[in-house]
């Protein structure tokens, strides 16, 4: 955190006795960043460069920032989506330093021990138990790789100071039994622990994060969908909590919807929403969405009425298919099982699509390949300019690429994608909303991260006018730490409306441009 490398200067090298073991010419951070960027361009594949940029920041992190802020578009997809998922799968394989907390089940007991080694005014933990990494599935241990890159894009995007964040991984265990018999594996090597075990370790880690640290916030990431549910809806009061997975994809998603609709001429009230994938991810952009819709006066019968899910047993439908409560609050009523079902089943996405022409079409189910051509050209003959949004990444497990979509629809479709996509689609990523949630919450110093936080942050970004790309639905990468300016600003006005937190005399935006760091060197010599 403090080192400067070659930039150190003439005085400092005489305080810190570093004469002979840096170079005779002082570099300023300008310079450095220009050398960096030549290196990581020098190597061939993705996954070189993550690596590579792990090393700078683990090495130099205020580098390390100043490098992705000046080049944010070329470096995101490197840092997170979507290589963020090889390393994840390769995380034992390029393991080097320690960094952030490895809490295994069998430290159970310990753990506000071990909490208490650690350094005072940590303000952000993201926490991930590795079963859920992407659509990659168990990564055990390596899903480490995902907190740790939610806490850069935290730091570049909304200004938290990297020394006052915490990657946690809650090692359980791994179903992955290749990664248990692999001998590089770096993690616990015993199957998932699960059931009232699982429960109480998570439980012990909670109110160690509550004690340790009683301003921080938590972000729970990657968890399977039935631990997703739980645990958000058992934390969410506890301690300002919110699960990026369920919560941030909902309102990035919904502000894709919103910002789509405006570009396809529609009305979301009136029109049919097709989810493909109704597991934690898209039950909670239904949810989401329902208030939304609900917000605009339409009823909560209605709003859900505008919504067909399809899971693994196609449409879902009341009393027929139906596993969980998310999916209870999107499936058809009871009543309409004998049209759907007159084969005997439930019909899949293609019978869907072409029973009910949907306006939208999402995508969380991480089937690649799933929007075929023949379900994107049934939308595109019922829809003038349909919407649709394979969400999944990374790119292995989306449902559909942007060109294809563009060219199965004669260039009509309205695109978003999970990952960077080459063409007229914008990256409906989170990371247009959790760091602005982050940095509002922490702002106002709301006691919790509620759902109209949420709303109110898709509103925000779907409201930014598009500039530089009339077909783009959010404004482009290197605008990101302006947008998690305008979410803080949506997220801390909503807990002075609801939550009766004053703001500051001189207003909450002046509160969020004094929050943020900024990578610039210190001076160690004055």
């Amino acid at each position: 955190m403090l080192n400067k490398g070659t930039a150190f200067t003439e005085k400092e090298r005489d305080a810190l006795g570093l004469h002979g073991i840096l170079p005779h010419h002082v570099s300023t951070i300008e310079d450095q960043t220009v050398r960096r960027i030549a290196v990581l361009r020098s190597l061939k594949t993705p996954f070189e460069k993550y690596a590579f940029l792990r090393d700078l920041q683990e090495t130099n992190e205020t580098l390390f920032y100043a490098v992705l802020a000046k080049h944010r578009k070329e470096l995101l997809p490197l840092i997170y989506t979507p290589t963020v998922g090889e390393a994840c799968v390769r995380f034992s394989e390029i393991y080097r330093r320690p960094r952030g907390l490895f809490l295994s089940y069998p430290m159970k007991g310990r753990l506000r021990e071990i909490l208490a080694g650690m350094p005072d005014g940590i303000r952000v933990v993201c926490a991930t138990d590795g079963e859920r990494i992407l659509g990659l599935g168990d990564q055990g241990a390596g899903g480490m790789g995902i907190p740790i890159g939610k806490l850069s894009l935290y730091t570049d995007c909304a200004g938290i100071d990297p020394a006052t964040t915490l990657p946690i991984l809650l090692d359980t265990g791994t179903d992955n039994s290749e990664l248990r018999h692999d001998p590089l594996y770096v993690g616990w090597r015993h199957e998932r622990v699960r059931g009232a075990q699982y429960d109480a370790f998570v439980d012990e880690f909670v109110e160690a994060i509550r004690e340790r640290w009683p301003e921080a916030i938590l972000q729970w990431e990657d968890f399977a969908g039935p631990n997703a549910v739980a645990l958000l809806e058992r934390y969410r009061n506890r301690l300002p909590s919110f699960n990026d997975d369920i919560q941030g994809t909902a309102a990035t998603a919904l502000a894709a919807i919103l910002s789509a609709e405006k570009q396809a001429g529609i009305d979301l009230a009136e029109s049919a929403i097709m989810l493909f994938g109704a597991g934690a991810a898209g039950c909670g952009i239904a949810a989401l969405l329902i208030e939304a819709l609900e917000q605009r006066g339409v009823s909560r019968e209605q709003a859900a009425g505008n919504i067909y899910a399809i899971d693994r047993d196609g449409l879902l439908i009341e009393d027929h298919n139906v596993e969980t409560a998310g999916q209870a609050l999107v499936a058809r009523p009871a009543c309409e099982k004998q049209r759907w079902c007159a084969s005997g089943k439930a019909p899949g996405l293609l019978e869907a699509v072409e029973q009910v022409g949907p306006a939208v079409l999402i995508g969380t189910s991480g089937q690649f390949g799933a929007f075929d051509e023949q379900v994107v050209r049934s939308m595109a003959r019922q829809q003038g300019q349909p919407i649709i949004l394979p969400l999944s990444n990374p790119v292995s497990r989306s449902e559909a690429t942007a060109a294809d979509i563009l060219e199965w629809s004669d260039g009509r479709a309205v695109v978003g994608t999970g990952s960077p996509s080459l063409g007229a689609a914008t990256q409906v990523n989170n990371v247009y909303i959790f760091p602005g949630i982050g940095l509002g919450a922490l702002v106002s110093g709301t006691s919790q991260i509620t759902d109209e936080m949420f709303i109110e942050a898709a509103n925000a970004l779907a409201s930014l006018g598009i500039e530089q790309d009339a077909a783009a639905l959010f404004p482009g990468e290197e605008t990101l730490p302006q947008i998690a300016g305008v979410v803080a600003l949506a997220v801390c006005r909503i807990a002075e409306r609801d939550l009766g937190i004053p703001a500051p005399p001189d207003g909450w935006q002046a509160a969020i441009e004094r929050y943020r760091w900024s990578p610039v060197y210190r001076n160690y010599a004055d």
